[in-house]
């Protein structure tokens, strides 16, 4: 690596389906969901520091609503690293505004990396490194270089990238260019995929110089950039709600692909704690649960003094946190944003939210 990479947490999402765990001044990126005590931002921002140097190089941008949070979860973020959009509309703004925040702070050469404050990373060496080849090849090349996740199922509830032509290695690790990206496929599409061995998963996390990116948004995405380079913040009012995928990443020419190995999930929901954590019983339990003949059911309360107690149940997943108990089968968890929607509806259950 030529310079430290300056890393960028997107920390703005809200998390519904972690619901009630997660609420509106408590998003999921606030949680953590592994009984460690360390929440997923914090785990994100422990695992950048090394590829930043230090925290004057790392930077978050989140919601108006949930910024006070962020800074009491990392005491150490200098201020003016920290972005408030006025507003959510999505990715593409959020990277947008931030990169031309940092050409002014480092100049159009820095290398920049945008990381969700969500994921979670197994192996943080294989991390680290598969980093460092992404920012040699953004420092040498015109190139936006994304992280694709190796597929271990044929999964519908992630997007796909397929690589093309291998064209160079770094730290022995190889880079294809981009054919394409695919958003969430059904279950068939998804098996040919995995069939191919030509395709990842597309992880949300990318690196890139910051005049190229700036370049590449003025000539695929300049109804984003040019509001925001003639009024900063105050652009956001006018902002369409465009993800960086579809506002640039599906356009540019100038998008590789690091096929990356190192242990992740994106916790879509309360299902992903059975990849998370380690049972050795029927169940997954973070709190007290006491039961008869229950199996492949997700437990978690978050007062420890309480005790769940279930009987003859199957593939639940069950949640208590304070006023609110949440049961649901498995295979409806992503559900539980229409659920929220009607809880949006009622004036009385409202503040559950």
């Amino acid at each position: 690596m030529t310079q430290p990479l300056i890393p960028v947490i997107l920390a703005g999402g809200k998390g519904e389906r972690f619901w009630p765990l997660s609420r509106r001044q408590r998003p999921k990126q606030f949680l953590s969901l592994d009984g460690s005590g360390e929440s997923l931002l914090q785990a994100t921002a422990q695992r950048l520091l090394p590829l930043a140097d230090n925290w004057n190089n790392l930077w978050v941008i989140t919601a108006g609503p949930i910024a006070d949070g962020v800074r009491e979860q990392l005491p150490s973020l200098a201020n003016h690293n920290l972005l408030v959009e006025p507003q959510g509309k999505d990715t593409a703004p959020a990277v947008a505004w931030t990169t031309l925040e940092i050409a002014k702070r480092y100049g159009k050469d820095a290398v920049i990396g945008f990381f969700p404050a969500d994921h979670w990373i197994k192996n943080t060496d294989d991390f680290e490194k598969t980093l460092n080849a992404a920012s040699q090849l953004a420092s040498a090349e015109k190139a936006i270089v994304t992280l694709g996740i190796k597929p271990t199922y044929p999964s519908t509830g992630y997007g796909y990238i397929e690589q093309g032509e291998l064209t160079d290695h770094f730290d022995n690790l190889p880079v294809y260019k981009v054919n394409r990206f695919t958003e969430k496929p059904d279950l068939e599409t998804a098996k040919s995929f995995l069939e191919t061995g030509q395709f990842s998963w597309n992880s949300g996390m990318f690196i890139f110089r910051v005049g190229v990116v700036l370049e590449e948004l003025e000539k695929h995405a300049p109804q984003v950039l040019k509001p925001l380079q003639e009024k900063g913040q105050a652009a956001y009012e006018e902002l369409e709600k465009t993800s960086i995928d579809y506002a640039l990443m599906e356009k540019t020419e100038l998008t590789y692909v690091l096929p990356a190995n190192f242990g992740w999930d994106d916790l879509g929901d309360w299902n992903s704690l059975e990849r998370l954590i380690d049972s050795d019983g029927d169940n997954v339990e973070l709190g007290n649960h006491v039961t008869l003949d229950t199996k492949g059911a997700i437990i978690y309360s978050s007062d420890q003094q309480e005790v769940i107690a279930t009987i003859g149940l199957e593939d639940v997943v069950i949640v208590r946190d304070k006023n609110v108990t949440l049961v649901v089968n498995k295979n409806r968890t992503q559900d539980i944003k229409k659920l929220l929607k009607e809880l949006q509806n009622d004036s009385t259950l409202n503040k559950l939210l």
